[in-house]
C-alpha cells in the first residue's frame, strides 16, 4: 500500500534539506506524541546506516519499529527503510530545485504486510484509502507551511 504527496516550499533546496536532517527535532517531536524513541547506530555524522528503534501505542498495544536510513543523497533525496512485527516498507523524501527560492518536496510511503494479520489490517486500510490518502497529503502539507515558516523565521 502506497501514501504519497507532493509540496512546494518557498526556500532553497539546501534550506529545505538542512531542516529536514534536524534527526534530533524529528525524535523530540515523537517523545512529545508518545512514542519512545532510541538512537541505536554509532555513526557521528549524518548518512547512510544511521538507525533508531522506536516503540509506540497503538490499537492498546505497545509496537516496535526499526528504522534505518538506507539511501542519503544530500540534497536531494532520503529512503528510510521500516521494519516492524509483520510489516515492512519505505519512506522516501525527495527534493526538487524549482527555483533558488523554491524547492518541491515529494514524500511517499510504502507499506507491505509480511503475515496473514498484517495483511488483513492493510486490506481494512485500503477500504478507507481515500480518506487515509487525504489525510496524509494534509499531514505533508501542514509539515510543509510549518517548514517553510521556520525557515522565513530563521532567515
Amino acid at each position: 500500500m502506497k501514501f504519497s504527496a507532493r509540496e512546494d516550499v518557498a526556500a532553497s533546496i539546501d534550506k529545505v534539506f538542512a531542516a529536514l536532517n534536524d534527526f534530533d527535532g524529528f525524535e523530540r517531536q515523537a517523545m512529545r506524541r508518545g512514542a519512545e524513541v532510541q538512537r541505536v547506530d554509532p555513526l557521528t555524522q549524518v548518512g547512510v546506516g544511521m538507525r533508531w528503534k522506536v516503540y509506540f501505542k497503538m490499537r492498546g498495544r505497545r509496537r516496535e519499529m526499526d528504522l534505518e536510513l538506507t539511501r542519503y543523497d544530500a540534497p536531494n533525496e532520503m529512503v528510510f527503510d521500516i521494519n516492524s512485527a509483520g510489516i515492512s516498507g519505505t519512506f522516501s523524501i525527495e527534493l526538487l530545485a524549482l527555483s533558488r527560492s523554491r524547492t518541491r518536496m515529494a514524500l511517499a510511503l510504502d507499506i507491505t504486510p509480511l503475515t496473514l494479520s498484517t495483511r488483513l489490517f492493510i486490506q481494512s486500510l485500503k477500504l478507507a484509502k481515500s480518506s487515509l490518502t487525504k489525510r496524509f497529503k494534509l499531514r505533508v502539507a501542514d509539515y510543509a507551511k510549518g517548514l517553510e515558516e521556520r525557515l522565513e523565521r530563521s532567515a
